[in-house]
């Protein structure tokens, strides 16, 4: 199969090998069209987006309005915080220029004279990786002005590196594009959505760095050629990042709707030790796990996976054998989101801290099969309700570990017992202790 995002081509991070192999002859061509041709061959190919949505790439491009004096802009987010998640800095490390040729064609094709590429702020290997690309490429005139007269057209475009601002809510959209205004890292009220009030109150559009780099080789080999690879409704390849209790971890290439065992035991080595799986979360820690046992028949594409009941997410797949504690893995989670929720809505500022909070009252011993049922109430509270998908990222995991794994937590809690009915003075009292126990 051959590889879109990652190549195998020796050195294909240096600038004179990406040139003998064609580079930055796709940004050639598709200057040589029509924005509009660009954004239908991308339409067409079925390229959806790679940064959790899977929303239509082509489809996004086009809501950025044709007719309007503001400048526009193009985003890139390489805001990888995702826990689970480790493919954009195999980009960023192996595969830089094709990342920034696609960037040339995504900001020709909305007609964005201005990208920035958004990089997570502890990347500091990768940024330093990344601006060194971008150097090279300004001096071959391939971005600013030069551009003009190397690709005989009178589009020319800039290309930022932007250091992250070390939180995890700066990778959604809005907080992103409030990080680079300077502003604090909150989520924006929508609508409007950036393609009408993005930037400094202009048009944006926002993609993954995984999504951008495809750009170069649809424009090379057309649309209905990437169409043909993986799934057909969520077409061409993805990067998987596996971790966990595989033999071989690590980022691979492959074509959307690979069976998840095949993943698992064919490409990753299978489990150490020849252990069962007991669980799998596939898109990174946000997305809902599977449980090991029913894994048979799945495959890694956005449809197949919501037909499950869970998402492709960012492609970082998490496995977990029969001897791990899951109890302690929530822990985990919890604390993650309740450390990184920025606090603007209630539910998610309240409502992680009070599910991290229980879930350790458990693992002390001091839970009941009550609390468990809790857990999955206040997390339905905080799906949905909340100004961007952290909420939903925070509550995922808490309510469908418990509900797919009732039986694991059940281990760990009290039964439920049948109290007499107190006097007046008790039931006052009676009713303080749950209270302070949720305030511990």
């Amino acid at each position: 199969m051959e590889r879109i995002v990652l190549p195998q081509i020796e050195n294909f991070n240096t600038i004179d090998v990406y040139l003998a192999n064609g580079g930055f002859e796709s940004a050639k061509k598709a200057l040589a069209k029509t924005p509009d041709e660009i954004i239908d061959e991308v339409k067409k190919s079925g390229l959806r987006g790679r940064g959790g949505a899977a929303f239509s790439c082509g489809l996004k491009w086009s809501f950025m309005p044709k007719t309007t004096s503001k400048p526009k802009y193009l985003c890139i987010n390489g805001d990888e915080s995702e826990p689970g998640s480790f493919k954009d800095r195999q980009i960023f490390e192996d595969n830089p220029f094709q990342l920034i040729e696609g960037a040339i064609i995504a900001c020709y094709a909305i007609g964005a004279k201005v990208a920035y590429l958004y990089i997570r702020g502890e990347y500091h290997k990768w940024i330093k990786m990344m601006q060194a690309a971008v150097d090279i490429v300004y001096e071959k005139g391939f971005l600013g002005e030069k551009m003009k007269e190397t690709f005989g057209n009178d589009f020319s475009c800039d290309l930022f590196i932007h250091k992250g601002a070390g939180a995890y809510i700066c990778g959604e959209e809005s907080s992103l594009m409030n990080s680079i205004e300077g502003l604090r890292g909150y989520p924006r009220v929508k609508p409007p959505f950036p393609a009408q009030n993005g930037l400094w109150g202009n048009p944006t559009t926002i993609n993954n760095v995984e999504t951008i780099t495809n750009i170069p080789a649809i424009i090379k080999n057309g649309w209905e050629w990437f169409s043909k690879i993986g799934a057909p409704k969520h077409p061409g390849t993805i990067l998987f990042g596996i971790s966990g209790h595989v033999n071989k971890p690590g980022v691979y290439e492959l074509p959307s709707g690979t069976l998840l065992t095949e993943l698992i035991n064919d490409v990753a080595g299978g489990v150490i030790g020849n252990k069962k799986i007991k669980c799998v979360i596939p898109g990174g820690s946000s997305m809902p796990p599977l449980r090991g046992d029913k894994l048979e028949g799945v495959k890694m594409d956005a449809d197949s996976l919501r037909e499950v009941g869970s998402a492709i997410g960012t492609g970082g797949v998490m496995v977990m054998d029969e001897d791990t504690n899951l109890l302690d893995v929530l822990i985990r989670i919890a604390h993650f989101y309740h450390h990184e929720s920025c606090g603007q809505c209630t539910p998610c500022r309240e409502g992680t801290g009070w599910m991290e909070k229980t879930l350790k009252r458990i693992k002390q011993g001091n839970g009941t099969s009550e609390d468990l049922d809790l857990l999955c109430d206040v997390a339905n509270q905080i799906e949905g309700n909340t100004i961007c998908a952290l909420g939903d990222a925070a509550a995922w995991p808490v309510k469908f570990m418990i509900t797919r794994f009732r039986d694991e937590f059940e281990q760990y809690v009290k039964p439920e017992v049948s109290m007499p009915v107190p006097n007046k003075v008790h039931s006052m009292r009676s009713t303080a202790a749950p209270l302070n126990n949720l305030q511990k």
